[in-house]
């Protein structure tokens, strides 16, 4: 048997990749982090499969799923939110499995900041004003941050930040970013990007809190903060008559 780690996307149903579509439907017992990934998802497991919601499941809890399903010869599809290559907490479950010698794969999904980004209909990486894009969260409960990965170290770039798992702690954010970015640099949250109830919230770092106290979120969000976010004229050389057209 076989662990199929697959990243369910940031919400919405038909966000998945086909391979993890192709998957759900091959694997008899889905594990899936059911307060964060969508119910319609699960449509696409197998009729009869075992559906484990693995949200009040400790790590113990989870790698004994796996073990009852390598004892009956059974593939698994694990089904995270997002893209496993962040805040995903697979690789502990990596751990478990190489020690028991369960062989397992890895099915990327489309990432919470591309979907917010598409909401926004915005491209965050613009010619002269910003080419970088931290990904980027504040300490909390399940994890805190290393000394090194500062809010002001990564603003001090002029960067846009994508902060993700951080909505709550907001005001901490603002006054944290103010000295680097200024009151008046944009500020867009996106929460919940892609599902049905998703929202916009766009300000800057002097009115955004004003703002999201109008109707408070407490998770699911991605804040993005930085001088990218302004609209801008300029261009890349990508499509000038000049450029040698080896990326188009």
């Amino acid at each position: 048997m076989t662990v199929h780690f697959i990243g369910a996307g940031p919400g919405a149903a038909d966000l998945i990749t086909l391979r993890g579509r192709d998957l759900l439907a091959a694997c008899p017992v889905c594990l899936y982090a059911g307060s964060i990934v969508p119910p319609a998802l699960l449509a696409h497991c197998p009729p009869g499969a075992r559906l484990v919601d693995t949200a009040p499941l400790d790590l113990d809890a989870i790698e004994a799923e796996y073990l009852r399903a390598q004892a009956a010869g059974q593939d698994v599809a694990r089904l995270h939110s997002g893209d496993l290559s962040v805040w995903s907490a697979m690789g502990e479950q990596i751990r478990r499995l190489e020690r028991h010698g369960i062989p397992y794969t890895v099915t990327p999904g489309v990432p919470a900041f591309a979907a917010a980004a598409a909401t926004l209909g915005r491209e965050l990486t613009i010619p002269s004003v910003a080419q970088s894009l931290v990904l980027t969260r504040v300490s909390g409960r399940a994890s805190p941050m290393p000394g090194g990965e500062t809010l002001e170290g990564f603003g001090a770039t002029g960067a846009t930040l994508a902060l993700h798992l951080a909505i709550h702690a907001l005001p901490q954010i603002v006054q944290r970013l103010v000295p680097l970015y200024g009151k008046d640099c944009p500020v867009a949250v996106v929460v919940r990007a892609s599902w049905p109830e998703e929202r916009v919230v766009r300000a800057t770092l002097g009115t955004i809190e004003a703002e999201m106290a109008k109707e408070p979120a407490e998770r699911t969000a991605i804040i993005f903060v930085g001088p990218g976010l302004k609209d801008a004229e300029t261009e890349s050389s990508l499509y000038s008559k000049e450029y040698q057209r080896r990326f188009r």
